[in-house]
């Protein structure tokens, strides 16, 4: 049994982290600040509420338990906002990870699976887009990714880090049970957003731009499976635990949806109209965004069992009904 401080464990993806790391029988502790998590969602025993830009917090959760490896998921990831508001990204995204970095040294930790992004490649010079691509990021929050990245690098190099990078392409879905799934506020994610249209929820869906070099004009993006993506963490914890190498990895289902495609599916699974206006582009969108997963299916042993849309779609909805939160 593995002991594994998750941070931002109340979130979406760490939510689910937790359940599976309970499932595959490790002891999860969750430290999350609940700025935009939800109690509700940890499923573990062992909650503590503080934040990663309170030193003085963090090396007091160190001391006082035993840790074996950390995942971390305390990340701010709005893109427009992270725009409008650099300053709390930088010293969220990055001064709270060196700080978490800096304690787990001192506390004789060195096994770390970071919650990175595809936003760290910026536009995409070619698809499907493999972890040679060069990291060359657009936007604030892609940025915050680059450089705990290249922190992790150099701790590693310097002080022994072990450490594994996982840069998601779309996070999507909900856990099987219906338990978990996305809470955002806003929502800004695709298809709960299109499923919250379908709901009566919200009055429509916009688009952002129909007029892309993609086959049907609209955005083209992967989506990978919420319990896909769990089960590529826990591949890599057991990698670190058994005293592999570390190294960063895409996950993706190597497969590209539009919007309007996504908006279909919602439109299957639902049976509800759903009314979209076209609006226009945003700045910094690429036309599309596909991952390679090869490395992570080589090394990690990854093996994604939900690649279909409808799928992903299907969870997402099960959960929003069972939660109430669409009529």
């Amino acid at each position: 049994m593995t002991t594994v401080l998750v941070l931002g464990g109340a979130g979406y993806i760490g939510s689910h982290a937790v359940k599976a790391l309970m499932a595959a029988g490790h002891q999860p502790i969750v430290l999350d600040n609940l700025s935009r998590g939800h109690r509700d969602a940890v499923l573990c025993p062992d909650f503590i509420r503080a934040d990663l830009t309170d030193r003085k917090s963090l090396d007091g959760v160190f001391a006082g338990r035993r840790i074996d490896a950390v995942m971390h998921f305390a990340a701010l990831t709005y893109v427009g906002e992270s725009v409008e508001a650099p300053e709390k990204y930088y010293i969220n995204n990055v001064v709270g990870c060196i700080n978490l970095l800096s304690a787990m040294r001192e506390a004789g930790i060195d096994k770390i699976l970071f919650s990175s992004s595809a936003a760290v490649y910026g536009n995409p010079r070619e698809v499907p887009i493999t972890e040679d691509h060069p990291r060359d990021p657009i936007n604030p929050y892609g940025m915050t990714k680059y450089i705990m990245e290249r922190v992790m690098e150099d701790f590693s190099a310097a002080y022994g880090l072990r450490f594994v990078s996982l840069r998601y392409f779309n996070a999507a879905g909900a856990d099987p049970d219906g338990e978990l799934g996305e809470r955002h506020d806003p929502e800004t994610h695709l298809i709960p957003s299109v499923l919250m249209a379908a709901g009566g929820i919200s009055e429509q869906i916009t688009v952002f731009g129909d007029d892309y070099p993609t086959p049907d004009g609209t955005c083209v993006r992967d989506y990978i499976h919420i319990t896909d993506l769990i089960d590529a963490h826990l591949l890599a914890l057991e990698r670190l635990n058994a005293g592999g190498t570390g190294g960063c990895y895409n996950l993706g289902s190597e497969k590209g949806h539009s919007v309007n495609e996504v908006i279909q599916a919602a439109k299957a699974v639902t049976g509800r109209p759903i009314t979209v206006r076209i609006g226009p582009r945003r700045p910094g969108d690429p036309p599309t965004l596909v991952a390679s997963s090869r490395k992570a299916r080589e090394d990690l042993g990854w093996r994604p069992a939900h690649t279909e849309l409808s799928d992903m779609v299907q969870s997402a909805w099960r959960f929003m009904i069972k939660r109430g939160t669409v009529r």
